[in-house]
């Protein structure tokens, strides 16, 4: 802890010998070795060299044995109750002095302050209860897209709801509850029938226990098959790729019993490193693996808040030398729960991403939601965690 020296008390009446005990010790510089032994060297020091060393910002450091405070301008400033029996007045150049080293410790306490405040947002995220909650894409028919998605991929319609006033419909579509699984979200917009689905965007990964079977069952339902079942490029795993009816692509991913069937959704992106760590510190995800296949050009990372057996993930896919991509009007953004919006946009900000819509209430059903872009441009809503639950109620 640190303290205040008081001044000697025995100061003569002659501003030529007005003369103070040097208690302290001083935190003196390496670029100014002569001022070091100098004033190192003087038990007594006269108020000419005390100025000319604050001239030069070499004293007024007081530090106690434990170094746990640092007080500027300590000894010099003692000196100036001294010079009022003189009826001198403090040189301009010391009172600008001192106001600019105030200034300082002010500005260094702040940013201290504000660095705190920062890490303490960022560690907050990680702590943060966060779940992928659906992803959203615009389709031309939704009965059509229904149709399919039920018969061909074995989801269940969850909920629709029709919104006349602004002219839209909302079908939610899975492999069980909304409150616990990874669902799909369909928006029709009235009189809209096609959309541009872009370079951007990937696929959706869809876990099954027979990759064969299903591509049989959805050519027989007439679906689109775009790559015939085998393994994966660089891997074992055995995969096929189907196109809905809109064009989307989904992989299927042939793999034992998983509680979250839905298990991707693919983005590619421009830089994959940005990306990772975008996603981790501002979304809280967790980098699951990053597997590079220099044969075919191409890199993939899997992020998520859990391991991909068991839990929807982000598969982010860089391709050697492109760095933008045509993101087109089809695919529209994922939707992640979260305990506090607020926090969440903060994080984004400080993450270098960009926030669409400022934390809130949506009008009409007092949903809390913030949105954001990713540096590549991808969209994500976070919603709050109790308000969700309460909508699906």
């Amino acid at each position: 802890m640190a303290r205040i020296v008081p001044m000697a008390s025995s100061i003569k009446p002659s501003l030529t010998s007005l003369k103070f005990s040097v208690t302290a010790r001083f935190a003196l510089p390496r670029s100014s070795p002569s001022l070091c032994r100098k004033v190192a060297s003087l038990h007594l020091c006269s108020v000419a060299k005390i100025s000319e060393a604050a001239s030069e910002g070499t004293i007024g450091v007081f530090i106690d044995r434990r170094n746990t405070l640092l007080l500027l301008l300590l000894n010099w400033l003692a000196v100036i109750p001294q010079l009022q029996p003189f009826g001198l007045r403090t040189s301009k150049l010391f009172k600008e002095d001192i106001s600019s080293r105030s200034v300082i410790v002010a500005g260094n306490t702040t940013q201290a302050s504000t660095a705190t405040t920062h890490e303490n947002v960022l560690e907050w995220v990680k702590q943060d209860k966060r779940r992928m909650l659906h992803v959203v894409y615009r389709v031309g028919d939704m009965d059509r897209t229904i149709k399919f998605y039920t018969e061909c991929l074995g989801m269940k319609l969850l909920r629709k709801r029709d919104i006349p006033e602004e002219r839209y419909t909302n079908a939610f579509l899975g492999y069980g509850p909304e409150d616990s699984h990874f669902v799909i979200e369909l928006t029709y917009n009235y009189g809209v029938d096609k959309y541009d689905i872009g370079s951007g965007f990937g696929h959706f990964g869809i876990s099954v226990e027979d990759v064969a079977k299903t591509v049989d069952l959805i050519k027989a339902k007439g679906g689109k098959v775009s790559r015939e079942p085998g393994p994966v490029k660089g891997g074992n795993t055995v995969i096929a790729f189907i196109e809905d009816p809109d064009g989307y692509k989904f992989e299927l991913l042939e793999r034992g019993p998983t509680p979250e069937p839905l298990c991707q959704v693919m983005l590619r992106v421009g830089d994959l490193d940005r990306a990772i760590e975008f996603y981790e510190k501002a979304y809280g995800m967790e980098l699951l693996r990053k597997r590079d296949n220099p044969e075919y050009k191409y890199t993939i990372a899997m992020l998520g808040y859990g391991p991909e057996d068991k839990n929807a993930v982000m598969e982010l896919t860089y391709n050697y030398g492109v760095t933008e991509y045509d993101k087109g009007n089809a695919y529209a953004q994922i939707a992640i729960g979260t305990d506090d919006v607020y926090k969440t946009a903060e994080a984004v900000k400080l993450s270098g991403g960009k926030v669409t819509r400022e934390p809130g209430p949506l009008p009409g059903i007092n949903t809390k939601i913030t949105a954001c872009l990713d540096p590549d441009g991808w969209k994500t809503v976070f919603v709050d965690n109790i308000d969700f639950l309460k909508e699906l109620e």
